[in-house]
């Protein structure tokens, strides 16, 4: 129950700052579709950041354990492509669907009932996908350090300094 608890308060706070941060405005997604305001990718490259140096963090003190899944090229490229396109003709995305809907913005009901209709689809789909997509390119469980044989904090570090970089130089760009 208290990882219950845990997920609704991390949902709430998602939430909170996804309405703050203004990316769930049709504009703001239609300017991230076009590259012409990157408030979203700016968000979205942030919260990874963050995500990255908890997780981690957590991992060295022994307060979580990483619970990595099989990296598969197959299933990755086919899932990013069906997102786009549903992003794309939407103008959101399934998280933010369900925050536009929570300010009042019954076009987004198409962005949830797209994405369960796309869970429905998969999941009668996948004894077939299992078979076939989903064995394209298996990696196994792979990470990024791992593969480069360094220091997980190298790697986070780079990450850190490279997120940085690509917000200054859309603040000089205007975007």
């Amino acid at each position: 129950m208290k990882m219950l608890i845990y997920g609704l308060i991390t949902g709430i706070l998602l939430g909170f700052f996804l309405q703050k941060a203004r990316v769930l405005r049709y504009d703001k997604q239609l300017g991230a579709l076009r590259f012409l305001d990157m408030t979203i990718v700016k968000f979205m490259v942030s919260t990874i950041l963050v995500g990255m140096v908890g997780v981690y963090l957590l991992k060295d003190f022994g307060l979580a354990k990483l619970s990595i899944k099989s990296t598969v090229l197959g299933g990755n490229i086919l899932g990013g492509l069906l997102f786009g396109v549903g992003w794309g003709l939407l103008g959101y995305c399934p998280g933010t669907s369900a925050g536009a809907l929570g300010e009042g913005r019954w076009d987004a009901l198409w962005g949830i009932l797209g994405m369960l209709t796309g869970a429905a689809l998969f999941a009668e789909a996948y004894p077939v996908l299992k078979k076939s997509v989903l064995t394209w390119g298996d990696f196994g469980k792979i990470t990024v350090p791992e593969v480069m044989g360094i220091n997980q904090w190298i790697i986070i570090a780079v990450f850190v300094f490279a997120g940085l970089a690509l917000f200054r130089w859309f603040e000089r760009k205007g975007l």
